[in-house]
């Protein structure tokens, strides 16, 4: 019996129904690999190595887990991984695209979604289970409260979907809150068209200050007069829309290039 551990973020999913939904919800392409993180007790792995044999692979910090993963599906063999996911050499390992699926753990869900952005030349889908209020925030659009950060960085490169909510009694030992299930597939933008550093640099020192216009929490970049005349610079961060983001990079890019 693996036993949850605390300091881990683990949250064991024990409802069959709702695993057989989340396995459901992935779409693969045809001969590409699927990658599991945090595979726990395999309540999802038992399911996907039956539908994907051969291009299944875990990735699992546990010991115990990993343990126990080995004992319950054999076959699977150096499919399984221990460690870390956020130090995994993802380009040696998938040399192609692949897709993620898994149970993400809730402490580092959002350092598994910058990973994914890092790599996302190879990473055509994603579908995992994370805290609702973290899920909620990803999915929203411009004008939502709850739009943010990693918001607008993902949705520059992926269709978000939120899927379907999942109560704590899901899961041993229930977590304190609810959870979602999302989906994200990569859409057919491949490079910004504006300096992809600049353009997070922006977004990122935007929402530091989201109370504040664009003018007041960008004002530390000392921007000329031709970008603070802009009407985005009198809104704030959660009103602008990705592409207005992008168009907001391209004007401050345009006179960095000048100078």
């Amino acid at each position: 019996m693996v036993r949850p551990k605390k300091h881990l973020g683990q949250h064991f999913l024990r409802d069959k129904n709702i695993a057989r939904k989340i396995v459901d919800a992935l779409q693969p392409g045809a001969e590409q690999p699927v990658l599991e993180i945090g595979p726990g007790t395999g309540v999802l792995t038992g399911m996907l190595v039956e539908q994907y044999p051969g291009r299944l692979f875990l990735v699992e910090i546990d010991a115990e887990s990993v343990d126990h993963l080995h004992q319950a599906y054999p076959a699977l063999g150096h499919h399984v991984i221990q460690g870390d996911f956020l130090k995994l050499d993802l380009q040696k390992l998938f040399p192609k695209s692949f897709a993620i699926i898994g149970n993400f753990p809730y402490n580092i869900s959002s350092q598994i979604f910058f990973t994914v952005l890092d790599h996302r030349d190879r990473v055509e889908q994603v579908v995992c289970m994370l805290q609702k209020e973290v899920a909620d925030r990803l999915c929203a659009k411009h004008g939502s409260k709850t739009y943010g950060i990693l918001s607008v960085l993902l949705q520059a490169f992926y269709n978000l979907e939120s899927l379907f909510k999942v109560s704590p009694g899901a899961f041993h030992p229930p977590p304190k809150v609810m959870s979602s299930v999302i989906r994200l597939t990569r859409n057919a933008r491949k490079e910004l068209p504006c300096d992809e550093l600049l353009f997070r640099t922006v977004v990122k020192q935007s929402f530091q200050k989201r109370r504040k216009t664009l003018r007041n929490a960008l004002k530390h970049l000392n921007l000329p007069d031709s970008v603070d005349a802009s009407p985005l610079m009198d809104k704030r961060p959660e009103q602008l829309s990705v592409e207005d983001f992008i168009h907001l990079t391209q004007q401050i890019e345009g006179l960095e290039r000048v100078r």
